[in-house]
């Protein structure tokens, strides 16, 4: 098991005893609820898994290190922001995703660059955010965060 499975162990282990010992339906309604989103969430789970597998075994080694590897330069960092915006999903896919990326010969800072981006540039969140922030505030925030996973990778390739 990893540091972070086992984290979530002792979170999970904890809130459980937490709503437990709230003596009241704290416990079952959580248990209920948990339940549900595992089942909504399951599919596209394996979904997520089974696309990571194909993309891990038939990814050209050759191309991810010339198109975003380390030596990839300023291309690799604008090509890596750009893929980031359209990578869809939550963690579960992306982070996946991305360490497959990295292991089949990403730079560090187009790496960083990708998480970045899809973490503040996801296109998927323009539809959310226009209707409550306004076109101003997604224009100014869009402005701003697409310099933000440039400057994370070249940063990350500075210092490590």
């Amino acid at each position: 098991m990893t540091t972070a499975t086992v984290s979530l162990w002792v979170i999970t282990g904890a809130l459980l005893i937490y709503a437990w010992n709230q003596q009241d339906d704290s416990l079952q309604k959580g248990i209920t609820l948990a339940w549900k989103i595992a089942r909504r969430n399951a599919a596209l789970l394996v979904v997520a898994f089974i696309i990571v597998g194909f993309v891990d075994v038939l990814s050209p080694t050759r191309l991810v290190r010339e198109w975003i590897g380390p030596d990839s330069g300023w291309k690799g960092l604008f090509l890596a922001e750009g893929i980031g915006m359209l990578l869809p999903g939550g963690p579960y896919v992306v982070f996946p995703l991305i360490a497959v990326l990295y292991s089949a010969g990403a730079g560090l800072g187009p790496a960083v660059t990708l998480v970045t981006s899809w973490a503040t540039q996801a296109l998927l969140t323009i539809t959310f955010e226009l209707p409550f922030m306004g076109w101003r505030f997604a224009a100014i925030r869009w402005g701003l965060g697409l310099v933000v996973p440039i400057l994370a990778g070249l940063l990350a390739q500075a210092l490590f």
